[in-house]
């Protein structure tokens, strides 16, 4: 338990999930009360935890969710927004095939992507609102939504301000 407020440890877990070329410039522990990513993914099979692409595979709806409170770091990069949860934990994971008409959502496999890597790095660009407000004790809560219907709820303890510039 010592370790997930360890700076290293989160340093290192976070830099796993951060695109190359970009370098984390702040990191911050937060429990996380809810996550629910969604996502298209086309012309793919999948594969134990995996989904890997395949010219003859389908379009597969993902959604990645997860209703309960757990530790997590918070990074930002100057591009990224990336999360880690500080340990190991599961998500409820349901594919299906998508619905007709969401081609334009998609985003095509073209390697071997991990289901835990999904929804854990999330461009600036994307971010549609970031709702902040206090919480018990000088926390923060923050509810997080971009573009492709993610969203994150959290709540960071951190005491002192907290600002978010898109």
């Amino acid at each position: 338990m010592s370790e997930i407020f360890d700076e290293a440890n989160m340093r290192r877990l976070l830099e796993e999930h951060i695109p190359v070329g970009e370098t984390l410039v702040a990191g911050i522990h937060a429990i996380s009360q809810e996550t629910h990513i969604k996502g298209i993914f086309g012309r793919c099979i999948y594969m134990e935890d995996k989904l890997i692409p395949d010219k003859n595979g389908r379009i597969i709806a993902l959604d990645k969710k997860k209703h309960s409170t757990y530790d997590v770091y918070i990074g930002i990069t100057q591009n990224f927004l990336a999360i880690a949860g500080c340990e190991k934990n599961a998500y409820l994971y349901e594919l299906d095939d998508a619905p007709d008409g969401s081609e334009g959502e998609m985003q095509e496999i073209t390697s071997d992507i991990c289901l835990a890597d999904i929804g854990t790095c999330f461009p600036l660009a994307d971010i549609q609102s970031c709702q902040l407000k206090n919480g018990w004790m000088g926390s923060v809560k923050c509810f997080l939504t971009n573009s492709g219907y993610e969203f994150f709820r959290a709540i960071c303890e951190e005491k002192g301000r907290v600002s978010w510039d898109k």
